[in-house]
């Protein structure tokens, strides 16, 4: 089939982008993020007036937040698994969780709905041994820190998890779940972001981890003393190189 006009010589035609379901709303900020991320990427490979194929479903982040106050991870992950069906009867050819926690239901997600999810964790973790990263500090919501849904993925890769100090890991969920998750982005939080950062920097530390969507919007991922590697925008990335994977090389990997 002849590509549309404005796709580049060689580019997959429209009708073979294939459609992305996204879970988001947690938060709606870094959401926005994906939704911009996903969009300028696939027009950027396609060109001419091309946007990405995507349905969103987006939580009301205080109902979702609940579970995770009350240790309720079977509430949380129902509503993540209830929603991707619902993006699966939409139309769904693949599932993205815009969120690090959120990946706690990543496996019941795969099996309620036989979809592929593509997988912020591996993702991040692929990247990182690409760039020669060994020791690294994982950022995120005191679970991404400290459970092993959120760790395992990159220590079975051979990556080494910096441990932070409790007070550390404290002030960085309290960071994103007071400021970050409520639209709220502080200087004075900023400046003790970078501070942790540079001390990771005199600990051997090779690489930080944003491993929560947000933390992007309070991290300058250019202006620290370590590389700083943002989930967020490398989830887009991946999602982008998965909407626009010809049918064979699709094949291959699977």
């Amino acid at each position: 089939m002849k590509p549309p006009a404005g796709a580049p010589a060689g580019s997959p035609g429209r009708d073979k982008v294939r459609k992305l379901g996204i879970i988001g709303g947690a938060t709606w900020s870094s959401t926005a993020l994906y939704y911009d991320h996903i969009n300028r990427g696939v027009a950027r490979r396609l060109g001419g007036l091309h946007s990405a194929r995507l349905i969103l479903e987006s939580f009301d982040f205080a109902e979702y937040a609940a579970f995770h106050q009350a240790d309720d991870w079977a509430g949380g992950n129902a509503m993540v698994v209830d929603a991707a069906r619902r993006l699966r009867i939409a139309g769904a050819e693949g599932l993205l969780l815009a969120s690090n926690t959120m990946h706690k239901a990543a496996q019941e997600a795969i099996a309620a709905t036989n979809l592929p999810l593509l997988d912020i964790r591996v993702a991040t973790a692929e990247r990182l041994i690409a760039d020669g990263r060994s020791r690294i500090a994982l950022l995120g919501t005191r679970f991404t820190m400290t459970e092993p849904f959120a760790r395992a993925p990159y220590e079975d890769r051979g990556l080494v998890i910096h441990e932070l100090t409790p007070e550390w890991r404290a002030e960085v969920d309290r960071i994103i779940y007071e400021e970050l998750a409520a639209g709220r982005v502080i200087r004075e939080s900023q400046r003790k972001l970078k501070t942790l950062i540079t001390e990771l920097g005199k600990q051997k530390v090779q690489a930080v981890v944003l491993g929560c969507t947000e933390l992007v919007l309070a991290v300058d991922t250019r202006a620290n003393v370590l590389p700083v590697h943002d989930t967020t925008a490398i989830h887009a990335g991946m999602a982008v190189e998965w909407m626009l994977e010809e049918p064979e090389e699709a094949r291959a990997a699977a």
